[in-house]
């Protein structure tokens, strides 16, 4: 019996992996209640739609779905060494149900092989809204914004690798932490990181200007022992960076840092990027890179946005190549992919930057010059050789409604990364899924990609 030949020890030998042919991108209906969400496979050498599954019922807004195992299975204490990248894990972020895609027959048409009830997650694990799924070397770890009313805490849940059946919460001591969005780790360390965004109760709405002013939207990191699920420490960020969301932690285990973006913050409008680390035995973070808004008429801006007259870049998603050497930061507000040399993790260089949609500029792709775009790059997904970037423009639909009233039409883009971090648009790659109707969300790439695996050697 031989390992998946898609799972690696470590970062280095995933780098050498073939390229990858396929993505799989999750489709959110627009109006929430018409058309179900559907899950697309990309052909990746022209970006052409080779299919789209949709779900059983409307109203899932599908999220951050990831793969039932990957290359943590690896690791020396892994007790599931003999399964395969074979199923991928979908949640709905709205409904609370999660679907089950089997892509082994046929990786171009994947099959929904089962459904977990929301009214399973409810009684099994006593959360709400799951958001993330993540493979871990025990089990399939899923993150929930909520609790089943929709309010605190949110924490992390588990599924069973092989039945996919939820084995309850993860956490058996979880100290001060109440808000929840992402979660990874640094297994050399036995550590997990997990960050904050705000409960069900108070995103799905909608933003709110209220709870920006009050600073009400999470801006703390929480650290855990990952064998015996306790909290161990709070990192506080600072009220006014609102909205800590994506976690990239470095995937060399035995490098003891990473990375998360704050979307907003409330003294200027800026998008921030912290580092944390641990030093003397103390996990600590520093911000490192700030991003600012920028100036605009009043006049071309969303109602929320016309007091201040600036567009904010509302960073809302983070990549890190697997060398631990580019970050790709995703400006959805003003229409922005930026990319930095993070060798060293504490004094981060700009290397490149492409700019598409925004809310006020609007640029066009090149393939479509004379189309302005809206929405702008907001989930992103490097390849495993780094060389390659796919991202979508959808954020979350009522947020999608605030800051793009006109409407987001879907769309999927790439760019190159030069050896030296410069990026540049491939002029021939373009995904429209404007006569599908939906927009684009998440983005996983077949056979893994930056954001998808975890590694137990160097």
């Amino acid at each position: 019996m031989q390992p998946d030949p898609t799972f690696y020890p470590s970062a280095r030998e995933a780098m050498l992996a073939p390229r990858e042919e396929l993505a799989y991108v999750a489709l959110l209906d627009a109006s929430g209640d018409g058309r179900p969400d559907g899950l697309a496979t990309i052909d990746l050498s022209d970006g052409s739609i080779a299919d789209v599954h949709d779900m059983s019922v409307p109203g899932d807004e599908l999220h951050h779905f990831g793969w039932n195992v990957c290359s943590a299975a690896l690791c020396p204490y892994a007790p599931h060494p003999h399964v395969e990248r074979r199923y991928l894990v979908l949640p709905g972020l709205r409904s609370s149900r999660i679907y089950i895609f089997d892509v082994k027959d046929d990786p171009r048409r994947p099959k929904l092989v089962k459904t977990i009830e929301p009214e399973t997650v409810f009684e099994r694990t006593g959360y709400s809204r799951p958001h993330t799924v993540h493979c871990g070397t025990d089990a399939i770890y899923v993150s929930a914004l909520g609790n089943v009313d929709g309010d605190a805490p949110g924490g992390v849940f588990t599924l069973d690798h092989d039945t996919f059946e939820p084995k309850g919460r993860w956490e058996a001591d979880r100290g001060p932490q109440r808000l929840h969005y992402d979660f990874w780790w640094h297994l050399g360390h036995d550590t997990m990181i997990t960050s904050e965004w705000g409960t069900p109760n108070q995103i799905e709405p909608g933003p709110s200007l209220e709870l920006l002013a009050g600073r009400g939207y999470g801006h703390r990191l929480h650290v855990w022992d990952l064998t015996r699920r306790t909290h161990l420490q709070e990192i506080d960020l600072g009220d006014r960076h609102q909205m800590a969301l994506e976690l990239r932690p470095a995937h060399d285990p035995t490098r003891t840092y990473g990375f998360v973006n704050t979307v907003i913050d409330v003294e200027d409008l800026s998008s921030n990027i912290f580092t944390w680390y641990l030093e003397d035995g103390v996990w600590k973070a520093r911000k490192t890179i700030t991003i600012p808004a920028e100036p605009a008429d009043p006049d071309l801006l969303p109602e929320p946005l016309k007091q201040f007259g600036a567009v904010p870049p509302l960073v809302s998603d983070i990549s890190l190549t697997l060398d631990d050497r580019i970050l790709l930061v995703s400006a959805w507000g003003t229409g922005e992919l930026k990319a930095y040399d993070v060798s060293d993790p504490f004094a981060p260089r700009e290397t490149g930057s492409v700019r598409i949609g925004g809310i006020v500029r609007r640029d066009a792709h090149p393939a479509a010059p004379g189309r302005p775009l809206n929405g702008g790059p907001q989930m992103v997904e490097a390849s495993r050789d780094g060389r390659r970037v796919y991202f979508t423009n959808s954020l979350y639909r009522s947020w999608d409604d605030v800051f793009y009233p006109d409407g987001v039409s879907g769309w999927m883009a790439k760019v190159d990364v030069a050896e030296d971090g410069s990026l540049a648009l491939d002029a021939g790659f373009f995904t429209d899924f404007a006569a599908d109707g939906r927009r684009a969300h998440q983005i996983r790439l077949q056979g893994g990609d930056s954001s998808s695996d975890s590694y137990c050697f160097p």
